[in-house]
C-alpha cells in the first residue's frame, strides 16, 4: 500500500478491509480508487467490493492468493492499442480469463489552479497517448506515470499547480481537484477492452454468443502461419484478433496472442483447434467466455 502517493492511502485502507471482509466479492484491478479499471469493476460487478492493486501483478496475485474472487484487467484499447501484455502475465498465472467487459474511456485534466498554469500532465502512458494531441496542442508535457487516479493523487499530494493529471473524471472528487478541462481524448470512439480473470474451475458468466482466446507457437518454418490459420477459414471461425509477439529474445520463433468466436465443443472450432494443433509446437487455451458485444 505504500506504493500509493499518500491522499490514496486511506481510501484503499477501507477498500482492501472491505474486501478482506468478504473476499468472494472481491474484484482486483490495478491502480488508484477512481481509475478507469475501478470503473469498470463498478460497472462489470455493480455488488462487488472492488480491491485496489498497484500493478497488474499484484491483481493477480490477489486471485491467485484467494483475496478476490477475481480481477479485471485492461487489455487494448481502441486508440492506443495493446494495453496489459497478457501473453506474458496469464499463462503462467494458473487464472483463466472467464468474461470480457468494455469501457468507454474518458479523461479529464485535473489540478489545484488553473488550466492556463498547468505545465506538466502526468498520467498512465496510454491516457497520454491517447490525449497526445490536445496535450501538445497546449504546450503541455506529458510525464508518465503507473495509473491515471494514482498521478491524481500524486497532484494532490505535490500541491504545485503546474502539475496536472489526466484521469477519469470522478478521480477529482475523490482526491480534492479542480476540473480543468473534460473530452480529451483525440477520437471519440475511446474505448477499452477489459478481461475478467479467476481461478481454474470458475463458471464462465452467462449465456453465449462465445469467445475464446489462445496462444500457439508456429513452426519455424515457410508458411507456417498461413497453414496454422487455414482451419478458421474452411471451418468458418471467425477470428477478431491475431497479435505475434517475442519471447526470450531469441527472435527464433513467435508466439501468437488470438480471440476467435465460439467455445470448444462447436464441430466448426474444434476441427480449426485440431488443425491448429497440427501446424504448430503448441497451443494452449485461455478461457472461454461471453461475448459482451458482437463482433462484425
Amino acid at each position: 500500500m505504500e506504493n500509493f502517493a499518500a491522499p490514496a492511502r486511506p481510501i484503499v485502507s477501507r477498500m482492501i478491509a472491505a474486501a478482506a471482509a468478504d473476499p468472494a466479492r472481491a474484484v482486483a484491478f490495478q491502480g488508484a480508487p477512481g481509475a478507469n479499471s475501478h470503473v469498470a469493476a463498478l460497472e462489470a460487478f455493480p455488488d462487488g467490493l472492488p480491491l485496489p492493486c498497484f500493478d497488474f501483478a499484484d491483481a493477480i496475485d490477489a486471485v491467485r492468493e484467494g483475496r478476490a474472487d477475481c480481477a479485471i484487467i485492461p487489455i487494448e484499447n481502441s486508440l492506443h492499442g495493446r494495453v496489459a501484455d497478457m501473453h506474458f502475465l496469464l499463462p503462467e498465472s494458473g487464472l483463466v480469463i472467464t468474461g470480457e467487459h468494455f469501457l468507454g474511456i474518458k479523461h479529464a485534466l485535473m489540478g489545484l489552479g488553473s488550466r492556463d498554469e498547468v505545465r506538466e500532465a502526468m498520467s498512465h502512458p496510454q491516457a497520454l497517448g491517447q490525449c497526445r494531441h490536445w496535450l501538445r496542442e497546449h504546450d503541455i508535457k506529458p510525464i508518465s506515470y503507473p495509473d491515471t487516479a494514482g498521478a491524481a493523487a500524486v497532484v494532490a499530494e505535490r500541491g504545485d499547480p503546474k502539475v496536472a493529471a489526466l484521469a477519469p473524471p470522478g478521480a477529482a472528487e475523490i482526491y480534492g481537484l479542480k476540473l480543468l478541462a473534460e473530452g480529451l481524448a483525440d477520437a471519440e470512439h475511446n474505448m477499452t477492452r477489459f478481461v475478467v480473470l479467476a481461478r481454474a474451475g470458475h463458471a464462465t458468466f452467462g449465456d453465449g454468443p462465445y469467445m475464446t482466446t489462445l496462444i500457439f507457437e508456429v513452426k519455424n518454418v515457410p508458411a507456417a502461419l498461413y497453414k496454422a490459420m487455414g482451419g478458421f477459414a474452411t471451418n468458418g471461425v471467425n477470428m477478431t484478433k491475431l497479435e505475434s509477439y517475442q519471447r526470450g529474445g531469441t527472435f527464433a520463433a513467435t508466439e501468437f496472442f488470438a480471440d476467435v468466436e465460439g467455445k470448444p465443443g462447436d464441430p466448426g472450432l474444434d476441427r480449426a483447434l485440431e488443425e491448429l494443433r497440427f501446424h504448430t509446437k503448441w497451443v494452449r487455451l485461455l478461457g472461454t467466455y461471453r461475448q459482451a458485444r458482437a463482433r462484425g
